[in-house]
């Protein structure tokens, strides 16, 4: 996966739209387990968006929103599913902290693995 390509899934995974009905957030919305590899793909493509903008001295405003969205907006949907009964996956938490923390490494230019 290349730059270009982990942005766009990024930016797609991070929106609410109607146009992709597996899209991390809307399946979380629907109180839906992701689908298989998803996480694992943006996660990959996290690092890869890192590793390109480590030393950017600006971000892009889309590219950014999508990031906060998978941060903030997974984290609340998580949440107001495990409080509606949804039985998510085991892994799921644990992943969303993960996805938190690429997110925070992109923000911050240094990479947090703890």
């Amino acid at each position: 996966m290349d730059y270009k390509t982990a942005c766009g899934f990024l930016i797609n995974q991070g929106t609410t739209s109607d146009q992709n009905p597996d899209a991390f957030l809307v399946r979380l919305k629907q109180g839906k387990a992701p689908v298989p590899g998803q996480v694992t793909n943006i996660l990959l493509a996290l690092k890869i968006v890192f590793e390109a903008l480590r030393t950017a001295p600006t971000l892009d405003r889309e590219l950014v929103y999508s990031l906060y969205l998978l941060s903030f907006e997974s984290r609340k949907l998580f949440d107001a599913g495990y409080q509606a009964g949804v039985n998510w996956p085991p892994l799921l938490d644990e992943d969303l902290k993960r996805i938190n923390r690429a997110v925070k490494s992109i923000f911050a230019g240094v990479w947090h693995s703890e």
